[in-house]
């Protein structure tokens, strides 16, 4: 059954200055391999804007948005499902963007460990949401079959991101933006 995901699309101007905000945190190179799960077509458009691509998989549930994004960019690769079941030959991610975290129906223990094992020593998780913990939960009220969780809090996402090797670099909880930026360490 298709959900209904277009309240993760942004018509207001005053927005794009926090998706730029999320597209840098991914310290973006021209030859990264990146992911973005659960991103909307407008975020889609704007990492393409912002830094084209060489590598770009696009996960979500929805056949509508990826089908949508497909027809925009045919040489994204697209898959329908979850991050931890993508073909191993698109591995090893420069960047992750979880674009919106609450409607993967993966706990963020799971999420790391899959993308432990998917990403480069050095790549960057950028876990987001332009509307902050409000919007989220907001949201939580009117589409609860769409969201399922809150965002993790940062007592939460140190303890997560420490047992998959990762590290904590960016943290950002205001009530309309939320930002968080992990890199996996090297060893």
């Amino acid at each position: 059954v298709e959900k209904d995901w277009s309240f993760l699309d942004f018509e207001d101007g005053g927005l794009k200055g926090k998706i730029e905000r999320i597209i840098s945190g991914g310290n973006l190179k021209k030859t990264s391999k990146v992911l973005v799960s659960y991103g909307s077509e407008g975020f889609i458009d704007e990492v393409v804007s912002a830094w084209g691509f060489e590598f770009l998989v696009h996960v979500h549930d929805s056949l509508m948005i990826l089908a949508s994004v497909k027809e925009k960019y045919d040489e994204i690769k697209c898959w329908q499902g979850e991050v931890v079941n993508i073909p191993d030959k698109w591995s090893d991610f420069d960047a992750v963007y979880l674009y919106f975290l609450p409607g993967i129906p993966l706990q963020l223990d799971q999420l790391l460990a899959a993308l432990a094992t998917r990403c480069s020593p050095g790549a960057r998780v950028v876990i987001s949401y332009p509307g902050g913990k409000s919007g989220v939960e907001e949201l939580k009220e009117r589409f609860p079959d769409v969201v399922l969780w809150s965002l993790p809090d940062r007592t939460r996402l140190l303890q997560a991101a420490a047992k998959y090797s990762f590290q904590l670099v960016e943290f950002v909880d205001e009530p309309q933006f939320y930002l968080s930026v992990l890199t996996l360490n090297a060893a």
